[in-house]
């Protein structure tokens, strides 16, 4: 294929309704910046996203477990070496705990450098008999409720690679450099252990850890990957412009790679057969993942297949179910069925977080922690019954002492969300919870196998 038909296939989307997009004030404003965007360094590189498609190959073949985490919407100011070390930390004990207890090896994904812009229900916001336009995220406007920071603002879209790129230098910083070895396991830890009963609980895990780490070191082995971690960005492929300007021509494969993130997923709300961002997605060569909610079809799901992985590549396609815990044992066996039948390599992980969201009566937007978990134990129940692999949990969590979903070991209570409730967008775990998580995601890991 030369490059100039690449090209052209590339920009197919934009004759398609694309949903979800903002409405920018200059359009001459958008192409200069995205004539800039396509112009800069790449995020990530080909190579990393196909080594990621090998990883997630794994997964589908039953060989691997995806912990796929991060923030719900990352925000600019956000974009700081002691936020994005926490937000690792958390993922990295989180990981800890499924591959020690879990006995399983962990892919390692972000929602990190990237997660700038959400889809909202409503174009618009209404406080106190004003109208503005809604929060998209800070890719696009500004939190605050004035016109000033809800203009949709093109300019963003600049600042939101330059955060990505900060993140992502930190981010290989803190696991290429001895942050994330093994060894460091305790001093992850060492500002939670006393004050938090999950903290209690993976110290515990933690000196296990070290005698078998001693008792390694003693038969003489010390493998390279003890001393740092392969981790992978994700984000929502959201914004069409964005990443359609930070698409490149690989100069391997000559084939088209979305390089402003290792892996990208398609939402609920945008994944119409027919529509901009399914037929983007079909043209690179990152892997692609797609939200799938309780309403999906069967058949639904075997046309995303045919669109965006007709030629059955393991590790290319992975289906994200976002059911709610009240649905995921009804409608998910049905699909996982049809799916196999058909011997399509698609790999199962679970997003317990969007289908558990309800309105407290303080007006705080949050998740019951036991709902979270009872939609993953769903999740692995189903897949136990059919003998299919529950292949990871994809979560929104933060590094921070956050109160924003209540329940977990160290419990919150709707009247503690108020204390502590800083997030974009949608609630997210906080480190307690997400510890508990994953030490209840291990066990029934184990149980499962």
């Amino acid at each position: 294929m030369s490059i100039t038909s690449a090209t052209g296939e590339l920009d197919a989307w934009r004759a398609l309704p694309a949903a979800q997009q903002p409405e920018w004030d200059d359009p001459e404003e958008v192409r200069a910046v995205t004539a800039e965007l396509a112009q800069a360094p790449p995020l990530v590189f080909a190579g990393e996203c196909d080594q990621l498609k090998d990883r997630l190959a794994d997964v589908v073949r039953g060989e691997a477990f995806v912990l796929q985490g991060g923030d719900c919407a990352e925000t600019f100011t956000g974009s700081t070496a002691d936020a994005v070390r926490n937000k690792l930390k958390t993922l990295l004990q989180m990981a800890v705990v499924l591959t020690y207890a879990g006995s399983v090896p962990v892919v390692k994904i972000g929602r990190m450098a990237g997660q700038f812009a959400k889809p909202r229900s409503k174009p618009v916001e209404v406080r106190g008999g004003v109208t503005l336009p809604a929060y998209r995220g800070d890719a696009v406007n500004g939190f605050d409720f004035t016109p000033e920071s809800r203009r949709n603002d093109p300019r963003r879209l600049l600042q939101a690679y330059h955060c990505s790129a900060v993140t992502l230098n930190l981010c290989r910083a803190f696991t290429k450099g001895g942050y994330a070895d093994l060894r460091q396991a305790h001093a992850w830890n060492q500002d939670f252990v006393a004050s938090s009963p999950a903290g209690r609980r993976y110290e515990q895990l933690a000196w296990e850890i070290d005698r078998a780490l001693a008792f390694m070191k003693a038969c003489g082995a010390d493998p390279e990957e003890f001393h740092g971690v392969e981790f992978y960005s994700s984000h929502e492929a959201l914004l069409l412009e964005y990443e359609r300007a930070l698409t490149r021509i690989d100069s391997r494969s000559g084939l088209p790679y979305d390089v402003s993130a290792h892996m990208v997923w398609i939402g609920e709300r945008t994944r119409a057969l027919d529509g901009a961002h399914v037929e983007f997605a079909s043209r690179i060569r990152n892997p692609i993942g797609v939200k799938l909610g309780p309403t999906v079809s069967a058949d639904e799901a075997l046309a995303l297949i045919d669109r965006l992985n007709p030629d059955g590549e393991p590790g290319r396609l992975t289906f994200i179910t976002r059911m709610g815990a009240g649905r995921i044992r009804d409608a998910l066996p049905s699909l996982i069925e049809k799916v196999s039948q058909n011997a399509a390599p698609v790999a199962w992980i679970c997003d317990p977080m969007h289908g558990n969201t309800f309105e407290a009566p303080s007006g705080h937007k949050t998740r019951r922690f036991d709902d979270v978990v009872d939609e993953v134990a769903g999740f692995f129940e189903v897949h136990r019954a059919l003998g299919t692999h529950p292949g990871g949990i994809h979560i929104e969590f933060t590094g921070d002492d956050v109160t924003e979903c209540v329940g977990g070991g160290h419990e919150i209570v709707e009247d503690d969300l108020h204390q502590r409730y800083e997030t974009a967008c949608d609630p997210r775990l906080n480190r307690g919870q997400s510890l508990d998580l994953a030490f209840m995601v291990a066990e029934m890991y184990r149980k499962a196998r």
